[in-house]
């Protein structure tokens, strides 16, 4: 099998107050694919000075270069289940030069390929346009709805749509996808123009549109005190399973229970901690909710 390929910029995150440890799409969705035993490569950005943190101890072949700077955010988990994010340092995007050059090379051998965005800025129209030659290509909803600005983190729909011309796979929060002025549902999902798109709903699940069809899957709730990179995880075993042929709705279903057994494994790690009580569950809202409802199509 031809690994699955993740591009990405490698984040420093301060959570909870705590030290700054490594995140970001490159991070979280190796420890996925690392469970799953799936051929990977990861291919990554980081300041020379944060080479040393356990880049290369994730399980998966890493192709790294170095970045003038690592983009770094605060997070805060409350224990009503809200986060806040702060970027507190800008990243390098990726250009169409990179694209064609040492990162067409790592991914020489990688027929899907998922760009793990951190804000709006890491992949340009032409860089991706690069990345999707030969290639399936996968995109973070980040990339649309989230600004490439210093400060707390608020979404907004100010996106190129060129960006969604050259993307098969689509993956939102339900955060950005209310940020999108999207329902969830067949009409709404499709008018993205995007053959298939999934928005993670934390603990309740999330939302598979493929075929032309939305449909609502389950996951199994989980009460963890720190969800950074559930959804990085989420989506690289989603992918990995859409690679080996299952369908949309059933990636899924096999997607949640890989995240799920990541979380608790988290978790447990945790349990000393004064924030254990905050949920995986991040907000929702009613309107988004109504339409995703497990008794009907959504």
């Amino acid at each position: 099998m031809r690994p699955l390929a993740v591009i990405g910029l490698v984040s420093l995150d301060r959570v909870d107050g705590g030290l700054p440890r490594l995140g970001g799409a490159p991070y979280y969705a190796a420890r996925a694919l690392r469970l799953l035993a799936h051929p990977a490569v990861v291919v990554t950005k980081v300041a020379a000075e944060d080479r040393d943190r356990g880049l290369h101890a994730l399980g998966v072949p890493v192709v790294s270069r170095p970045a003038a700077r690592t983009i770094s955010f605060r997070i805060e988990n409350e224990r009503d289940g809200r986060r806040s994010l702060e970027l507190e340092e800008l990243g390098e995007p990726w250009t169409v030069e990179e694209a064609r050059g040492w990162v067409a090379e790592a991914l020489a051998h990688s027929d899907w390929v998922h760009a793990g965005a951190l804000t709006r800025a890491d992949f340009p129209p032409a860089a991706l346009a690069e990345l999707r030659r030969g290639r399936r290509l996968s995109l973070d909803g980040q990339a649309l709805v989230r600004p490439a600005r210093a400060g707390p983190v608020e979404l907004d729909s100010d996106y190129d749509p060129a960006v969604l011309c050259h993307v098969d796979v689509l993956k939102l929060s339900q955060e950005e996808a209310d940020a999108l002025g999207l329902e969830l549902d067949e009409r709404s999902l499709g008018s993205l123009g995007v053959r298939e798109v999934v928005v993670t709903l934390g603990s309740k699940g999330c939302v598979v549109f493929a075929d032309g069809l939305a449909e609502y899957v389950r996951a199994r709730p989980l009460a963890v005190p720190d969800p950074t990179g559930a959804g990085d995880e989420f989506m690289a075993a989603y992918l990995s399973y859409r690679r080996r042929r299952h369908s949309a709705p059933g990636a899924a279903r096999l997607a949640s229970e890989v995240v799920h057994q990541l979380l608790t494994a988290s978790a447990q790690s945790s349990l000393n901690s004064p924030r254990a009580t905050t949920t995986a569950e991040p907000p929702t809202s009613t309107r988004s909710m109504l339409s995703a409802d497990p008794s009907t199509r959504a």
